[in-house]
């Protein structure tokens, strides 16, 4: 109420100002003025360079020495023109008063110099006024009938004032809302504000007025800019779209002028969105506290709290606004009437993740080893430019190696590459170093394997990456979770140190590896103790907050200074019992540990099925986990075909086609001979036979010629089998 008042006042202040007219004719007059002594004092100044003044004695004393080539006498001055030029390319001149002398002419005569009376010319004289100061003057006018047209319009001198804009029609953003995956939340919330521009008598009829506005509130990348041109593309209405940063100038005044112009050309385009980017960079808070106090900006944002409350919703004009900092936001800003809803578009979870995948690969052309799923479970926190980056490294990487589709294999190396960057050929380790790092990423892998509430591990290599990254050993969740329990927290921190555990226990000595480790081990025992209340000794109590949660969480502590030093304690008790654990888990697995870590130092790098595999074995785990598994597919085998007891085809039966049939089972691929015509009267799961193996090229060329359907747990147990030539993690 007070800023519409104290807005109303100053504009209430228009009554005692002059009209425009006669404020007009006085700009006028000063303007006539200071050209008139401008030209002047410019004409004086270029003749007073070339155009000389002597006296009369001086001027008799060239004649006499023949030094004057010209002479015109004039009422007012004589012009004198010499015979000698001091520059050849500037014409210099003299002139005096005239003097009443009856032997002037006789003198001129006898010296031989040219010279005549100038005669006086009324048009002459008129036209050279005109010129000299006419047409300086009609410019003038004109240029200042342009820019106070301008300003008239509300866009100052220059437009500096005038909206930046962008004006989108539907056909020109091109997007809707199907081109926007995993943000299912906020597609619902901008349909019905949709659905309302295009049928506003059904809302109208029952009493439902149009939201003022909706602010997208998310981290960087989430797609906060798409869904706003999506909403313009469903709505079909001029969309304006502009950055926040758009109504910042270094004239005082301007950005309130934008916000005006920006505010009437939406309303002459009734109904349209207006999208404000980044509005944090105008809507910042006036308290101190978030860097208030400044004079423009604060002019601006009250400019338009000011528009957003005046404009009638009726005629169709919605506001989208996006951030990723709405805790530094205005209060009146974010009340209701100005920004109504508050749309959140967070990071996609894992189906929002595998939607997304599938909206960026609509166009890249995917071979039968694509895995969304996977891929969707291995780009945990990833937002939605991650991912479409993601999908265009693969596809450069497939032209790269000479492939005509994206493999499942380019997919890993492209979250690789967004993750950690690209291999460091250049970057080459001593051997020392090499065996350190194996031994360091080792004892990661071999800490997370010895637990029961870790993540599997997907790769582990010691090939050095363009962020900095010596090695590193990559973990890819079975299923994603939103919950952590502090026992999941415990072995993450474990699993975090012991990589420096294995360097202490192998080289008795330690290094600078394991910095990103302890920080992450430290980030997650201070949240446990600060956030999460997960220690016995301050129990369930919040320590700590966050504030810039969309962008770097940034976190605050909210106690005393003591109360910190205690906490910093407890922090570093966690992390010492931690690490203790980890090195007495390695030297207990010494033996496992220096088997592993001589592999990867061979191989460099290792996908985390080679490591289960000696790992198994040396664990005498492996042999009964395949036994049991080819059990349980031979019994649900029987289940489906209860007629038939299973034995094993040969590989002639295998290769020919006429003789057999493929089947296939939510189990697998059973081959059913069909040569005496009365059905099946054996069946095997060949996918996991030996003679399959052998018959795999047939098998594989009648699956790609799409001769067989596609299914997904057949595509497991072929991968198993290595049909393609690559191992897929359990």
């Amino acid at each position: 109420m007070g800023e519409n008042e104290n807005n109303q006042g100053n504009n209430g202040g228009n009554n005692n100002r002059p009209p425009k007219n006669r404020q007009t004719l006085l700009i006028l007059v000063i303007a006539t003025l200071m050209t008139l002594l401008m030209v002047s004092y410019m004409r004086s100044s270029i003749t007073a360079g070339t155009n000389k003044k002597i006296s009369y004695d001086e001027f008799i004393e060239k004649v006499d020495n023949g030094e004057i080539e010209k002479v015109v006498i004039d009422s007012s001055k004589i012009e004198i023109t010499p015979k000698k030029q001091e520059d050849k390319y500037v014409k210099n001149t003299f002139y005096t008063a005239p003097v009443y002398d009856e032997g002037l002419t006789d003198r001129l005569l006898k010296a031989g110099v040219k010279f005549e009376q100038k005669e006086v010319s009324i048009t002459d004289t008129l036209i050279s006024a005109i010129l000299v100061y006419g047409v300086p003057l009609i410019f003038v006018w004109v240029l200042i009938s342009f820019f106070m047209r301008r300003m008239s319009k509300g866009g100052g001198i220059m437009g500096v004032g005038r909206s930046n804009a962008k004006v989108y029609v539907q056909k020109e953003t091109g997007i809707t809302f199907k081109d926007v995956a995993g943000q299912d939340e906020a597609k619902e919330s901008l349909q019905e504000v949709v659905d309302f521009l295009h049928n506003p008598g059904k809302y109208v009829k029952i009493g439902a007025k149009l939201p003022k506005g909706a602010l997208l509130v998310g981290p960087p990348g989430t797609g906060k800019t798409l869904l706003a041109k999506a909403v313009a593309g469903e709505a079909h209405v001029p969309f304006f779209s502009l950055a926040g940063s758009d109504f910042v100038e270094m004239y005082v005044g301007v950005g309130a002028s934008r916000v005006r112009d920006l505010f009437k050309d939406a309303t002459k385009n009734a109904p349209c969105i207006i999208f404000i980017d980044e509005i944090d960079a105008i809507g910042k808070s006036r308290d101190s506290r978030f860097g208030g106090g400044n004079d423009e900006r604060e002019q601006t944002l009250n400019q338009l709290l000011a528009e957003m409350d005046g404009f009638d919703t009726s005629k169709g004009i919605l506001i989208l606004a996006a951030t990723n900092r709405p805790e530094i936001l205005d209060k009146a800003l974010l009340r209701p009437g100005r920004f109504d809803r508050r749309i959140i578009v967070d990071k996609p979870d894992l189906k929002g993740r595998i939607e997304t995948l599938k909206v960026h690969s609509k166009d890249v052309l995917l071979d039968d080893t694509v895995d969304m799923e996977e891929i969707g479970l291995a780009t945990a926190g990833a937002v939605g430019s991650d991912l479409a980056n993601m999908v265009n490294e693969a596809a450069i990487n497939a032209v790269k190696n000479g492939r005509e589709a994206v493999n499942q294999k380019d997919l890993l190396e492209a979250i690789e590459v967004v993750m950690m960057g690209k291999e460091k050929k250049d970057r080459v380790m001593s051997a020392e170093e090499k065996k350190i790092v194996s031994f360091h990423e080792i004892g990661h892998a071999l800490a997370s394997a010895l637990q029961k509430n870790t993540d599997p591990i997907q790769k582990i290599t010691i090939v050095p990456r363009t962020m900095g990254a010596l090695g590193y050993a990559w973990y890819v969740p079975d299923e994603e979770k939103h919950l952590r329990s502090k026992v999941e927290l415990e072995e993450r921190i474990i699993t975090a140190l012991a990589g420096r555990a294995a360097e202490e226990i192998v080289f008795d000595s330690i290094t600078t590896g394991a910095a990103n480790d302890i920080e992450q081990a430290t980030g997650i025992a201070r949240n446990m103790v600060t956030m999460y209340g997960m220690s016995d000794k301050f129990g369930l109590i919040q320590l700590e907050s966050v504030q810039d949660r969309y962008l770097n969480g940034g976190k605050v502590l909210e106690c005393s200074d003591k109360t910190a030093a205690d906490v910093d304690a407890e922090v570093m008790r966690i992390i010492s019992e931690s690490y203790e654990k980890a090195k007495q888990m390695l030297i207990e697995n010494r033996e496992l540990m220096d088997e592993l870590a001589a592999y990867l130092l061979e191989k460099e790098s290792i996908t985390g099925k080679e490591f289960m595999k000696i790992f198994n074995r040396h664990k005498g785990i492996e042999d009964k986990e395949e036994e049991s598994s080819d059990k349980k597919d031979d019994k649900e085998a029987s289940k489906e075909h209860p007629s038939v007891k299973g034995s094993i085809l040969n590989e002639t039966d295998i290769g020919n086609d006429k003789a057999v049939t493929l089947h296939i089972s939510p189990q697998g691929l059973y081959a059913i001979n069909t040569v005496n015509g009365t059905g099946a009267d054996r069946v095997k799961d060949i996918s996991s036979s030996v003679n399959f193996t052998d018959n795999r090229r047939v098998i594989r060329s009648m699956f790609l010629s799409r001769k067989l359907p596609r299914a997904k747990n057949l595509r497991k147990k072929l991968m198993k089998n290595r049909l393609f030539g690559h191992r897929r993690k359990k």
